[in-house]
């Protein structure tokens, strides 16, 4: 592969995906920035170089001189996951802002950006339109391009789809992303057999398993399970949904709104005392205080309720061993459809959306989280090591990692996907004329014998 010679910044540098991808085309890191002051310490070990602490007291004129800017901008004010609030949250969402600002100073050749999928269509995509206007023609000037990736498209296994945002001085004519090769792809790719360091499952994680898998083996071979999200507290429940709501019915009838109807697997309402006793009988999703629930929920929870009623003769036997989880466990995401159902021969990761199960091909999407909603592997009855998070995110070049595996798992969450961002960088760069002759970039297989070790 064709070397390059090209200056770069590394904004919200985190572990340094950015740093690591670039730094393989020979590129040279002139500046970053991370506000974490222990992710600082390791990016030096990592990378030879100390970030800058926090973005918003940087002075734009100060950054030196680049070719590339990279930025990972927060993605949280703009995820499907959490408020959405966009530009106007104080504390993340401006940030994107400062980016901007350092554009205007410095007026790099290129910019590569990357957040989640969900900026393209955050408030009803009036917030893309205003990433356009400020960086593209009638801001400034930057000719730019988007488009939607996740690491499986490169035969790495792990399904995390993420936006790259392309800006060039030059038009992009000669621009084309790269071509996804689709190939297969095994999570056992990436694992060590058995590692020593695994952290085992916690009692009552493994027992909710073990309940969600004495489901599987209750249900009759001739029913297909369905691809929606399985909601246990719905099967049995009665209360209104489709025209009101129970708090439409709370607001306009008081006390007695609830009365007659069953909640959560089957509670009823009517015999609890007063109006709270009642309402936290109802599942967590249907004591949101709107009017008429959205159509997503309503088709949930129709499909729930028909799913029971077609099967309530070998649900009931087994829905009170589920009574003692709390929501986020009486919920199953079941992605194996046609496939062997065997909740042990699987990839297993505890979300607030429930037990989601995938298949061996790939793991799911590694999210800032914490250790609990690492993906399991539950043939072996254990979480991934943050060494094997590494390799999804391609990052197993990295010396250390954080030695608190909750902080490493965080990182690696937050981080991009270095064989991903090379694949855009090297098409961007060739594009502009550095280039013009490099290969495409192929997919490293695992090295288990990585350099990877725990600070």
């Amino acid at each position: 592969m064709k070397s390059l010679s090209f200056r770069f910044i590394d904004l919200f540098a985190g572990l340094g995906g950015f740093h690591l991808a670039l730094g393989r085309m020979g590129g040279t890191c002139v500046f970053a920035a991370e506000w974490k002051q222990h992710l600082r310490d390791l990016y030096l070990v990592n990378h030879g170089l100390y970030p800058v602490g926090d973005i918003t007291e940087v002075d734009p004129a100060q950054v030196p001189e680049h070719d590339v800017l990279t930025a990972g901008f927060p993605c949280q004010p703009f995820s499907k996951a959490g408020e959405q609030l966009g530009f106007e949250c104080t504390k993340q969402g401006d940030l994107f802002f400062n980016v901007e600002a350092i554009l205007r100073a410095k007026r790099p050749r290129y910019f590569i950006l990357e957040n989640v999928p969900n900026l393209l269509k955050h408030d009803e995509g009036r917030t893309w339109t205003k990433i356009q206007a400020r960086l593209g023609a009638t801001g400034l000037g930057y000719h730019i391009d988007a488009a939607r990736f996740s690491p499986h498209n490169f035969d790495i296994p792990q399904i995390r789809e993420r936006v790259y945002i392309v800006g060039s001085t030059e038009p992009l004519t000669g621009f084309k992303w790269p071509v996804a090769t689709n190939g297969e792809t095994s999570v056992s790719s990436v694992l060590e057999d058995n590692p020593k360091d695994a952290k085992g499952l916690a009692p009552h994680a493994l027992e909710c398993i073990e309940v969600w898998a004495a489901f599987m083996k209750a249900c009759p071979a001739s029913v297909v399970l369905p691809s929606y999200p399985l909601w246990s507290m719905e099967w049995g429940a009665t209360y209104p949904y489709e025209y009101e709501t129970p708090f439409s019915r709370r607001v306009f009838r008081g006390v007695d709104g609830l009365k007659g109807f069953k909640g959560s697997h089957g509670t009823k309402l009517g015999y609890l005392r007063n109006l709270d006793a009642r309402w936290h009988a109802l599942p967590s999703h249907a004591r949101t205080e709107e009017l008429r629930f959205p159509k997503w929920k309503i088709d949930f929870i129709r499909q729930n309720r028909g799913f029971y009623d077609a099967n309530r003769s070998w649900i009931d036997p087994w829905m009170p061993r589920i009574l003692k989880f709390p929501s986020s466990l009486q919920k199953l995401e079941w992605n194996i459809q046609g496939g062997k159902q065997d909740i042990w021969d699987y990839v297993l990761q505890f979300r607030a959306s429930g037990l989601r199960v995938k298949r061996r091909t790939t793991a799911p999407s590694l999210i800032a989280m914490t250790e609990t909603q690492v993906p399991i592997i539950a043939w072996e009855k254990r979480y991934m090591t943050p060494r094997e998070c590494a390799r999804l995110q391609s990052m197993e070049g990295l010396k250390q990692l954080p030695s608190r595996p909750t902080q490493a798992f965080q990182a690696l969450g937050n981080a991009v996907n270095t064989q991903v961002v090379e694949r855009v960088a090297r098409a961007l760069l060739s594009a502009g004329g550095a280039d013009s002759a490099a290969p495409s970039v192929q997919p490293r297989a695992a090295a288990h014998s990585s350099c990877l070790a725990v600070a």
